[in-house]
């Protein structure tokens, strides 16, 4: 089991994220290590990035986040991610890492880049249309719309809907029925499965990661940080 504890909101940030990558590397060389249970401590499971500091927007820079924030998606071993509360722009994209996602009746996720007034970033713009399909993906997109645990449970989102405020007994139920076929068998096929997955994840992040660049210095992005922060609507100005 791996847990994300970064408390209150479990924010990602460059460290964060490279952490993530390395322990999954180290999972993946441990033999005994069949499946993999991610998670995090406290009732959010990741409310994206910290843009507190928005106002420096000249200095913000994404690119050694995504370079990091890329790796997970190269691990070769099944990941099942308890989703017991929100999951949030990055926090999302970070979920979207997982085989499977498990959710809570309290989980509710929201793809708000275009709501802040940026791009899509850590490849949500390929791996959400995988999950969910091309017409809802986009609508979560353009929208940033707040979808619950029930939607998310049938539009695909999550795999599976605990009762429990902590999902985390159903999420290693699965692990648990993954870890009893053939370990090899199991990485193969995953390889089979997500084909060249990865490497678009990867191509598409960097479309990506130029776009927020660019983005990050426009008026637009500190309104709708502002208003993020003030719960309010944006008064986007289309600069």
């Amino acid at each position: 089991m791996l847990e994300i504890n970064n408390p209150p909101h479990n924010f990602v940030d460059v460290e964060l994220v490279k952490e993530l990558a390395d322990s999954l590397e180290h999972l993946d060389a441990v033999e005994d290590c069949r499946s993999i249970v991610l998670r995090s401590g406290g009732s959010v499971f990741c409310a994206g990035a910290n843009f507190d500091q928005a106002e420096n927007s000249t200095a913000l820079d994404p690119s050694p986040f995504y370079a990091q924030a890329m790796r997970p998606f190269s691990n070769r071993k099944p990941i099942v991610a308890v989703i017991q509360g929100a999951a949030i722009g990055a926090g999302l994209g970070l979920a979207l890492v997982a085989d499977f996602r498990v959710g809570s009746p309290q989980s509710r996720f929201s793809a708000n880049f275009n709501r802040l007034g940026i791009h899509p970033g850590f490849g949500i713009s390929h791996t959400l249309p995988r999950v969910v399909g091309a017409q809802k993906a986009a609508w979560m997109l353009y929208t940033g719309e707040r979808i619950s645990a029930q939607q998310a449970l049938a539009l695909g989102l999550i795999d599976a809907l605990s009762e429990d405020q902590d999902p985390f007994a159903t999420a290693l139920a699965m692990a648990q029925e993954i870890a009893r076929s053939a370990p090899g068998a199991v990485q193969s096929t995953r390889r089979t499965l997500r084909a060249g997955f990865a490497d678009h994840v990867m191509q598409v992040n960097r479309h990506e990661c130029a776009v927020q660049l660019e983005q990050f210095r426009h008026p637009d992005f500190l309104e709708g940080v502002r208003a993020a922060a003030q719960r309010r609507v944006p008064v986007f100005q289309g600069r």
